[in-house]
C-alpha cells in the first residue's frame, strides 16, 4: 500500500520512515527504492520458508511412519484392530497380567 501510494506523489516531497527505531526525514525518491528491495527480500524469505517447511513436514512423515508414529484420536480404528490382536495373543492370562511378582 505504501510502495502505490508513493508512487503517485511528487518525486521531491519529503516522507518519514522508520529505521532502526529512529523517524528520519527523506525524500520520496530516496525511500521508494528502499521500500521495493524490502519488498523484494521478504518475498524471497517467504518463498524459502515456504519450501523448508514442506522439506520438514517430508521427513516427519517419512520419521512419524519409520517409528509407526500416530497421534492421539488418528487411526482409532486401526488403533483398537491392534488392541484387540494383542489380547488374543496373550493367551487368555488375564488373572496376573501386567503384575511383576519378585
Amino acid at each position: 500500500l505504501v510502495i502505490d501510494t508513493l508512487k503517485e506523489v511528487d518525486p521531491s516531497r519529503k516522507c518519514f520512515r522508520l529505521v532502526g527505531g529512529v523517524l528520519v526525514e527523506r525524500t520520496v525518491k530516496e525511500v521508494l527504492p528502499a521500500l521495493e528491495n524490502n519488498k523484494e527480500q521478504i518475498s524471497k524469505i517467504v518463498e524459502t520458508l515456504n519450501s523448508q517447511m514442506q522439506v520438514k513436514g517430508r521427513e516427519l512423515t517419512e520419521y512419524r511412519e519409520r517409528y509407526n508414529i500416530r497421534l492421539v484420536g488418528e487411526d482409532d480404528k486401526q488403533g483398537k484392530a491392534d488392541a484387540s490382536q494383542a489380547k488374543e495373543s496373550e493367551g487368555g492370562s488375564k488373572g496376573g497380567a501386567g503384575v511383576l511378582v519378585s
